[in-house]
């Protein structure tokens, strides 16, 4: 079908000829997104990712150790000899000596974002460990934050430069960045295909062609304490987003806000087992490659991401501006933003804002603070 047919059977169907007001699609990233693709101005190569098929990470269990081939770590577990580990604890980081045959990846922040410093005696005893990759870049607490998508890519970054200037270009590939993934199913995707995009453009200002190692855990944002059902069905959505996306190991956070059960564990768990083994989304390289919708969200949120990474490079880097209040302030600004979205009902939530409308009891400014980054979650307003 033509683009011209395509117009005139919306226009038939809508009652309209102003059809492209009625169709347009409001966001507050700042992209433009279209009605209709039917080409892309610049199609992008295949985006690769370092593990030939996704991780899928389960938080460790005793009758897990069988079936399941990478585990998050709070605490020493003897004998997971050829398992992937993904460290999760500080005090557990520094006891554990991986055998060669151990894959072992910190998921300790390195960055101290309230003392606003890098946390240079752990950066080197992480250094020292034979770990797959020593050094983790959390992005995760700004989109938990509030961050917008081109915030948390330009901040990921911005905190990678600081860690260059202080360690050298050698630690590109000794990096994992820990990212959260939202509801946004398909800007999601192209989040991670864009921070491919920019973190290979930032290595190669040091001639070198690396690609990132991603994790990618579900958000917490977006998850409510009613209707805790309707969790897994959100989780199950951004799992799905980071598998297609191309994430290196996926997470899935407990769909129990307030508490945690073993078998609200095994159930968070096996979202991703369904996703794997059923839809068989874990295994390649680029899925959504060739989407041309997708192929311009990325390319979009690309250049946004680098515009903010160099933004905050010439006013003297991360640490400065989060000493100065500045990324702070500006997390913030698209955080209440967002939150009077759902306040209002632009974005909605079932069980929360929708079906049944519950009622506000907290107001945006109760629930943020522009002088600090730290997760909020959307339903809190209601709860």
């Amino acid at each position: 079908m033509s683009n011209t047919a395509w117009e005139n059977l919306v226009k038939k169907q809508l009652k309209t000829d102003d059809i492209y007001s009625v169709l347009k699609k409001e966001n507050l990233e700042g992209i433009e997104v279209k009605p209709l693709y039917d080409t892309v101005q610049k199609p992008l190569v295949n985006l690769p990712k370092i593990e030939e098929s996704t991780h899928l990470v389960a938080k460790y269990h005793e009758n897990l150790e069988e079936d399941v081939f990478a585990f998050i770590l709070n605490h020493n577990v003897e004998n997971l000899a050829q398992k992937a580990i993904f460290v999760n604890n500080i005090n557990l980081a520094g006891h554990i000596s991986p055998k060669e045959e151990d894959q072992y990846f910190s998921l300790i922040d390195v960055f101290d974002e309230k003392k606003t410093v890098i946390n240079d005696q752990l950066v080197k005893e992480l250094l020292a460990k034979q770990f797959k990759r020593n050094i983790c870049v959390d992005v995760s607490l700004h989109q938990n934050a509030g961050a917008a998508i081109y915030q948390q890519l330009g901040i990921a970054l911005a905190k990678t430069k600081e860690l260059i200037e202080v360690y050298g270009s050698e630690i590109l590939n000794k990096l994992i960045f820990r990212i959260a993934i939202g509801g946004n199913y398909f800007f999601e995707i192209a989040k991670l295909r864009a921070f491919k995009m920019v973190f290979n453009q930032l290595s190669k200002e040091y001639e070198l062609d690396e690609i990132p190692y991603i994790f990618a855990e579900t958000s917490l944002r977006n998850k409510a304490v009613a209707d805790n059902e309707n969790n897994l069905i959100r989780s199950t959505l951004e799992l799905a987003s980071a598998m297609i996306g191309g994430a290196d190991a996926v997470f899935s956070n407990n769909y129990l806000v307030d508490r945690s059960t073993e078998n609200s564990e095994e159930i968070s768990f096996k979202q991703q087992i369904v996703l794997a083994y059923e839809s068989i989304i874990n295994v390649f390289e680029d899925a959504s490659n060739g989407s041309y919708y997708v192929e311009d969200l990325t390319q979009q949120i690309a250049g946004k991401s680098w515009e903010l990474f160099v933004e905050i490079e010439e006013k003297g880097g991360y640490l400065e501006l989060l000493k100065q209040g500045i990324i702070q302030k500006k997390i913030y600004e698209h955080a209440t933003k967002e939150q009077k979205w759902v306040e209002e009902g632009k974005i909605k939530l079932i069980g929360v804002n929708l079906y049944p409308k519950s009622e506000v009891k907290k107001r945006v400014e109760e629930l943020y603070n522009e002088k600090e980054i730290k997760p909020v979650r959307w339903a809190e307003m209601f709860e």
